[in-house]
């Protein structure tokens, strides 16, 4: 245990990475939308939301992907297995996540307490992600994030795995198969049925389970990858 806690604190190897570039980008991506709001119409709609909290979620994945083509490497190098770095790496992606969680609640109480900044704007938990109860909002902000940082390791393990050519096969692969997926939708003439199917989840399994079991399948999807990457 005592090795794989150390692999965790690997990430805060450089914190200005880990964790300053993301609320950097996110502070940028909210400013802009503050602004947008007051200065345009958007904000006379009552209930408007914003998706640019997203910017935070995708700097995370990304900073996941470099976690790993960078960090694992270094920790390979210093008789770290890949076992024990993954490992790590899924305890502070966990613990990365309750911190999101936590943050994004806090921002969100904020948020409301001021009225949407002024200008009625729904920012830190867009639509559905924002739930009554503060402790609810703490996981519906952080199993998504959960996601998104495994979905990160995923792409840093075919990185390492196999190269560029394993990312754009990634890419295109899932390009094929969401519009696979798209194209028998359309012509079973089943998109209502989709779109219903959404309608009757709750906002706790759209906004917590699906992203928990995305990130569990991601997870263990990238594990046997893990195990075969070479320095």
């Amino acid at each position: 245990m005592t090795r794989v806690l150390q692999a965790a604190r690997l990430h805060l190897i450089n914190p200005l990475i880990s964790l300053g570039i993301p609320w950097l980008v996110v502070s940028i991506s909210f400013a802009i939308n503050v602004a947008v709001w007051h200065l345009t119409p958007a904000g006379e709609d009552d209930g408007g939301f914003s998706g640019g909290v997203l910017a935070l979620y995708i700097t995370v994945l990304v900073v996941y992907v470099q976690a790993v083509t960078h960090i694992l490497p270094f920790a390979m190098g210093l008789s770290v297995s890949r076992r024990t770095f993954y490992l790590g790496t899924a305890l502070f992606a966990v613990a990365q996540s309750l911190y999101y969680g936590i943050a994004l609640a806090a921002l969100v109480a904020i948020e409301n307490a001021a009225g949407g900044w002024g200008a009625g704007l729904s920012y830190w938990a867009p639509g559905p992600f924002e739930v009554d109860n503060f402790f609810l909002q703490i996981l519906a902000s952080g199993a998504p994030m959960l996601a998104f940082i495994f979905i990160g390791v995923g792409m840093g393990v075919v990185h390492q795995r196999w190269g560029q050519s394993g990312i754009w096969g990634l890419m295109i692969g899932t390009m094929v198969v969401f519009g696979g997926l798209a194209i028998l939708i359309t012509w079973l003439e089943a998109w209502g049925s989709v779109a219903a199917w959404f309608g009757d989840q709750s906002t706790t399994a759209l906004t917590i389970g699906l992203p928990a079991v995305l990130a569990l399948i991601v997870a263990l999807v990238s594990y046997p990858g893990v195990r075969r990457v070479v320095p």
